[in-house]
């Protein structure tokens, strides 16, 4: 006996509808061409000032602080207490202000 072939277009669902056939995305065109280069106005030197700016030593920008630093030093005014009393959201807090006014070199 011969098999029938049935193509993959002809499939039906059994609710009756037929399922549209999937396409792929269209994609957004290219430009074959790239923007041209911004001009700078034309300025003499008297008009602006020349302003250079002089680098910043790492060692002068402050290092971010980490949460087991500020959980050590927020431990240590709980324990300085005599491990009663006071609000561990206080403690915390209070640890953050002063462990980021060190990073930035602040004194209050």
């Amino acid at each position: 006996m011969a098999r029938k072939h049935k193509s993959e277009n002809d499939l039906v669902l059994s609710t009756g509808a037929a399922v549209p056939p999937r396409h792929k995305p269209a994609r957004a065109a290219r430009s074959k061409y790239s923007a041209p280069p911004v001009q700078q106005p034309e300025s003499s030197s008297s008009e602006m000032p020349s302003v250079t700016a002089e680098p910043v030593p790492v060692s002068a920008t402050p290092k971010p602080v980490s949460r087991d630093e500020i959980a050590r030093l927020a431990y240590s005014y709980w324990e300085a207490r005599g491990r009663q009393g006071g609000s561990a959201a206080e403690d915390w807090q209070r640890a953050e202000r002063e462990l980021s006014a060190r990073a930035t070199g602040v004194t209050a």
